[in-house]
């Protein structure tokens, strides 16, 4: 166990940005699991045994049943998400996989593959192999989002940047927007109180074609409203994406920066879902930076970390296609194989 433990914490510490880290922390934990279960039997006291054999089973039953009622889970955040937020295709993620689950158990429920071929039954069979690796993928993704939320913070940065979001009536500063800026004028202060020098900040974000500022302009207008010094403030004002705010943020740092001989100190600022997706654009980048998230409702939650998964499960694309047509492959081979027995 303290192997694995071990070796999940050398490759988390040293570079938490990489999604082999989710399946290290999963082997350390099941190596865990099986330890403590040795260690509960070894007691040899029969109503300790007892209880914790009974927390367990509880445990795995609410889990379950979790698992089993997902699709009335996702309908109800679906129409939570309805009543609050705005319509949007980005909003009713919840509601498309409730829907596909539904009709994944009606058709299982009603045994409707009595009615197909046996070569079409055969097909179909990838269709739950394809669902087990996309749940493992997701799975790996959660794992590594949460723990990337207790990245140590060390108050010793440089520059903090923050990445913009989209403007509200073209000009003014959203709720989730001032989450992200308001978390990195608390983490400067905290940095400030312990005796370190405040940190620049670094506002990324360009101008779209319905705002009538860049969103790095709002974001420092709302910034020195809210007392933050200006002679403190950097603009990044081009970057349309994620992407570009790690590299444009980097090169504008590179440019301010006094001390050439020296690599600069930063974190970046978002929200805390997308912390995890932003640290791998600013490795991609070669931004040597980690995040710090500002809390969003809950409600808002399983949107915004469906829409994640999706985003960097096309980052690597070429990999889960590889995978995906190798299972759509043998399914064929084996529909060919049917068509031909039968």
């Amino acid at each position: 166990m303290l192997v694995f433990l071990g070796v999940f914490l050398y490759s988390w510490l040293k570079e938490p940005r990489r999604l082999i880290n989710g399946i290290l922390f999963s082997l350390f934990f099941g190596v865990f699991l099986v330890w403590l279960a040795v260690l509960i039997f070894n007691t040899g006291n029969n109503t300790f045994i007892t209880f914790m054999g009974l927390l367990f089973i509880v445990l795995v039953g609410i889990i379950g049943l979790v698992l089993l009622m997902g699709w009335a889970l996702l309908l109800w955040n679906a129409m939570i998400v309805w009543k609050r937020e705005s319509h949007t295709l980005a909003n009713m993620l919840t509601l498309f996989l409730a829907l596909l689950l539904m009709g994944y158990w009606a058709f299982n429920l009603l045994s409707a593959n009595r009615f197909l071929p046996e070569w079409l039954n055969a097909l179909l069979g990838v269709i739950p192999a394809i669902g087990t690796y996309m749940v493992f993928c997701s799975y790996n993704y959660l794992v590594n989002a949460f723990l990337y939320q207790f990245v140590p913070r060390n108050y010793r940065q440089d520059y903090l940047i923050v990445l913009g979001a989209g403007l509200i009536d073209g000009h003014k500063v959203s709720r989730l927007l001032g989450s992200r800026i308001d978390r990195a004028l608390t983490y400067a202060k905290k940095q400030e109180q312990k005796g370190r020098p405040l940190p620049k900040i670094v506002f990324s974000g360009g101008q779209g074609a319905d705002e009538q500022l860049s969103e790095a302009q709002a974001m420092a207008d709302y910034a020195v409203a809210h007392g933050w010094p200006q002679e403190l403030v950097v603009l990044e004002a081009k970057s349309k994406n994620t992407l570009q705010n790690m590299q444009f943020s980097k090169r504008v740092i590179a440019t301010d920066f006094a001390t050439k001989d020296v690599m600069p100190r930063v974190k970046f600022f978002t929200n805390n879902y997308h912390t995890f997706r932003a640290g791998l654009y600013a490795r991609m980048a070669g931004l040597k930076a980690n995040g710090v998230g500002s809390k969003v409702r809950l409600y808002f939650l399983p949107n915004a970390l469906i829409r994640e998964f999706a985003a960097i499960f096309l980052l690597n694309k070429r990999r889960h296609m590889i995978i995906i047509v190798g299972l759509l492959a043998i399914a064929i081979f084996s529909a060919i194989i049917t068509a031909i027995n039968h």
